[in-house]
């Protein structure tokens, strides 16, 4: 069973299934599911264009020599939690 997204996850999600035309509905991504790999099989490319696509629609960068980028890609819920902690306005 998977989680239910918050409003915050859903937006993300869409933005997430937007930014890489994935072919799956974004409320079907669960919360917890990992990003990377297994869950939403994610790979480093993947990662660079939502890096991108949320510091143009958040204001912040994500940047990738960040020691932290393992936690905030971890899930869909720790990148919400990262975004929402960082956006601006």
């Amino acid at each position: 069973m998977t989680s239910v997204q918050t409003d915050s996850q859903r937006e993300v999600a869409a933005l997430l299934v937007e930014a890489l035309n994935l072919d799956i509905p974004a409320d079907s991504i669960d919360p917890q599911a990992p990003l990377y790999g297994e869950g939403l099989g994610l790979d480093s490319i993947d990662i660079l264009e939502v890096a991108l696509v949320v510091s143009q629609r958040y204001g912040f960068q994500l940047r990738s020599d960040d020691e932290d980028n393992v936690r905030i890609f971890t899930s869909l819920a720790s990148l919400t939690e990262h975004i929402t902690a960082h956006r601006v306005g």
